[in-house]
């Protein structure tokens, strides 16, 4: 008989993405190259993760550069703006710094996040994107985007000076990446 783990309340959960490998099957990597039916595709997270709501604390959080760490991607340093804990673990929130120049044999890798909800805001530059369903897209400062729980995408370039506010429910998500 197995035993179940003993879980860890929210706001005690460090803010984490856990990256997960996923190989395409044959109909997959059909799938995109020739954009064939939604069958074909690798399988993505069950129901997005539900947030559960605690008490909530009031956080300011101001600019510093030192404040920008490495963190998921190589190209990037993410400025954590202190939603996770001020929420408790509820919502992630960061300012993404891309750095430049872009290599797209860094950065174009297909993958998907097991969210709820994500959605960013570019404050500076450009990036071209390629989402699920959506084709190619240019974001420009001023944009403004929602993923949906499991649209794959795909970072394929963006300017030297590109950044970009993310917001994700919950703080603590998979990210699978497609080979």
């Amino acid at each position: 008989m197995a035993t179940a783990k003993k879980s860890v309340p929210a706001k005690k959960a460090a803010p984490t993405k856990k990256i997960v490998h996923a190989k395409k099957s044959a109909p997959a990597k059909k799938a995109a190259t020739a954009k064939t039916a939604k069958s074909t595709k690798p399988a993505k997270p069950g129901k997005p993760p539900v947030v559960k709501w605690g008490p909530q604390k009031f956080v300011v959080s101001h600019v510093k550069e030192a404040d920008f760490k490495s963190g998921l991607r190589s190209y990037a340093k993410y400025r954590d703006l202190g939603m996770t804990e001020a929420t408790g673990g509820a919502v992630q929130a960061h300012v993404i710094r891309l750095l430049g120049p872009c290599d797209p044999k860094v950065v174009a890798i297909p993958h998907y996040h097991g969210v709820q909800f994500q959605m960013l805001y570019m404050l500076k530059g450009w990036m071209v994107g390629e989402y699920e369903g959506q084709g190619k897209i240019k974001m420009k400062a001023g944009s403004c985007w929602l993923q949906p729980h499991g649209i794959r995408h795909t970072v394929l370039d963006y300017s030297p000076d590109c950044e970009m506010v993310e917001i994700i429910l919950p703080g603590k998500f998979e990210t699978v990446v497609l080979e």
